[in-house]
């Protein structure tokens, strides 16, 4: 039982390898880099190189995992997916328009508890292998010798499935065959209604003079919506357009010049 999330550890390490190293390498638009974790984190100059080390310790992990017992890979995969966890917590408090950059330019949603949550559970997965007597090369061949991987196994993938954002994400590729901001975004209104179905809608609309915005824009993947609150102020309010359960964000920007950001930082920043 110990073993059995093995190839499950090795498998999204190297899908992580792999995905940063080819978002590095198709170059992407410019300043795509600049809205992936870690690289949201360092300067200009630094940010292909830093998804490039990202990938070249998952890619370590991976392969120490795969043909080795040794304490050091194993250790180092619970360090690893607990230094994700932290950073993608860093991510949501100082750059909530980020996205986690796991698996490259295809994480580009902003990061939300799904993903922080995998971290969690890809961390607690690595803890219980950590003891494991076994390779993850002999623990992927006795799946394969004994059939179907058992139930606990086959639970950690429907986890670790239902915590991925990025499958969302990939379908609509599948489907527009576009990435997000070059996608035809749904309807202004449609797009309201998530606003206004949001738990960061209810937290503040009693402060709002109206329902409706009096101004709405889209840049990139976000729609924003503006309105006026008691004090006359502007209240922003900006909703990622792709998912079923979107990102939303919320900005009060004063009349008098002086800004008041809780929840939300300029997707542009």
């Amino acid at each position: 039982m110990l073993e059995s999330q093995l190839p499950l550890l090795i498998v999204m390490l190297t899908l992580g390898t792999v995905a940063k190293v080819r978002t590095v390498g198709s170059g992407g638009e410019p300043g795509a880099l600049s809205r992936l974790g870690p690289a949201v984190l360092v300067p200009g100059r630094m940010q292909a190189p830093a998804l490039l080390v990202c990938a070249a310790g998952e890619l370590v992990l991976a392969a120490g995992l795969l043909v080795s017992t040794h304490p050091f890979f194993r250790w180092g995969t619970v360090a690893f997916f607990a230094m994700s966890t932290y950073v993608l917590l860093e991510l949501r408090r100082r750059r909530p328009d980020a996205g986690c950059g796991c698996f490259g330019e295809v994480s580009s949603a902003p990061v939300g508890w799904r993903s922080i949550g995998r971290t969690v559970a890809l961390t607690g997965l690595a803890a219980v292998s950590v003891w494991s007597p076994v390779t993850g090369w002999a623990a992927a061949a006795g799946w394969v010798i004994a059939g179907p991987p058992p139930w606990y196994a086959a639970a950690g993938v429907a986890l670790l499935a239902l915590l991925s954002p990025e499958i969302e994400e990939l379908i609509d590729r599948v489907r527009y065959r576009a990435p997000c901001e070059q996608r035809h975004g749904p309807a202004e209104s449609v797009t309201l209604s998530k606003l206004r179905s949001s738990g960061t809608w209810r937290a503040h609309h009693q402060d709002l003079v109206s329902a409706e915005p009096y101004d709405s824009w889209r840049e990139l993947c976000w729609r924003f919506f503006a309105f006026r609150n008691h004090e006359d102020d502007d209240v922003v309010f900006a909703v990622y357009l792709s998912g079923r359960r979107p990102a939303v964000r919320m900005a009060v920007v004063s009349r008098e010049g002086s800004d008041s950001l809780p929840d939300y930082i300029p997707v542009s920043a």
